[in-house]
């Protein structure tokens, strides 16, 4: 063969291997672009290589910080057991540890005349003469080493090495995004496990509230038995129902919580549940009927409203009907969007009004006092075809 032959033949082959490495670092790309969990991505990875380099071992080995050395986590050609289990050292007398400290590619052509580089156990084991190891760069740090092994001493080309440092940028893209993916799961897992937490830490205190209720509630029946006066009979019963009002809102509270982390409670089911309460302990006398739009309040919010609705059903219930009268109805009305993020709470009855020689009792006051407190205004109509009393405020959850 003559100089010039030879010299197109040498020519040839290496534009054969330029083109293998670039089909190869196309398909690499493809593979990372697959969004492959990372060992399935290595494990592609190394073969691929394997195919590019025209060698039979391939391994990449992962940083590990709290035992200082270099874990193979993937590798092709190795005895079984290797892979998961060989470790390296991270020193400069190791050349995958030299290229790891240094983030510069590390290549032998012969362990044998390299007298400043150890070879590890894994590699004598192996047969391994000859070597390049290239740094995986993650987040401008060094994560690990790709690094491909020769039974037989070897002149690692200019070529090969750029392809080696390519293929470890890949990789090292395919497990920063593997690192985020793993991040946001955790970050998802702690979130939910928080929630949790705090549902439960919620419901527990809400069943507190609920049961201190009732303590007082039974505290009320007690003082009451002790009472024979009729009109600290009726006091103790008005402020029963009061205390029953709050409770009600607790069980109607929202098993998800607010943008802000609070609960809230929807007011259709609120006043509904409040009005039913009502109604069964005047049965028979008056008929309690309720319109509601979907609105959802804080709970500090609400409790406001319901005793609003709750004094104002009972003192019609109290004083607008008489003894004997059976028509009596009362309508309860929660209307939304009345304007600017407000809304408007009606309790009508068709009882014969109010006296205007009677002067405003408890509570009236009361309502008036609940609707400051969540800036509401309140305006009452009387005449002797009935009482509408109205409640207007702002929609704040």
């Amino acid at each position: 063969m003559t100089k010039s032959t030879q010299a197109l033949a040498e020519a040839q082959a290496i534009t054969g291997k330029l083109r293998r490495h670039q089909r190869i670092l196309v398909d690499l790309g493809r593979l990372a672009a697959q969004k492959l969990d990372l060992d399935g991505f290595l494990a592609q990875a190394i073969a691929q290589v394997a195919r590019a380099v025209e060698i039979d071992h391939v391994k990449v080995l992962r940083h590990r910080a709290e035992r200082a050395d270099l874990l193979m986590v993937a590798g092709t050609g190795w005895k079984p057991g290797v892979v998961g289990h060989a470790r390296f050292p991270t020193d400069f007398a190791s050349a995958p540890g030299r290229a790891y400290q240094t983030g510069e590619p590390v290549t032998v052509d012969n362990l044998a005349h390299t007298p400043d580089l150890k070879p590890s156990p894994t590699l004598t084991e192996h047969g391994i003469v000859a070597l390049a190891n290239v740094s995986v760069p993650v987040d401008g740090t060094s994560w690990g080493v790709l690094e491909v092994d020769s039974t037989v001493p070897r002149d690692f080309s200019a070529d090969t090495v750029q392809f080696l440092t390519a293929t470890a940028n890949l990789i090292g893209a395919v497990v920063h995004r593997d690192q985020i993916m793993r991040a946001e799961a955790e970050r998802l897992a702690a979130a939910a496990a928080e929630t949790k937490a705090q549902a439960v830490l919620l419901t527990e205190m809400q069943h507190r509230v609920k049961n201190n209720l009732q303590i007082i509630l039974a505290i009320v029946a007690m003082q009451k038995r002790r009472l024979p006066q009729e009109a600290a009979q009726r006091a103790l019963d008005h402020i029963a129902n009061r205390i029953t009002a709050i409770s009600l809102a607790h069980d109607q509270l929202n098993p998800v919580q607010s943008a802000g982390g609070a609960r809230t409670v929807n007011l259709a089911s609120y006043l509904e549940a409040l009005c039913a309460a009502i109604q069964q302990q005047h049965e028979g006398t008056v008929s309690i009927a309720i319109e509601a739009d979907d609105i959802d309040l804080l709970i500090d919010r609400a409790v406001p409203l319901g005793l609003c609705v709750n004094e104002s059903v009972v003192n019609a219930v109290k004083h607008a009907f008489g003894a004997d009268d059976t028509s009596g109805r009362i309508m309860v009305r929660l209307t939304a969007g009345i304007g600017r993020g407000e809304a408007r709470l009606t309790v009508a009855d068709n009882g014969r009004g109010i006296d205007p020689e009677r002067p405003k009792g408890s509570g009236t006051r009361l309502i008036q006092s609940l609707a400051a407190q969540i800036g509401g205004t309140v305006e009452t109509a009387s005449s002797d075809e009935g009482t509408t009393t109205t409640v207007e405020f702002p929609v704040v959850t």
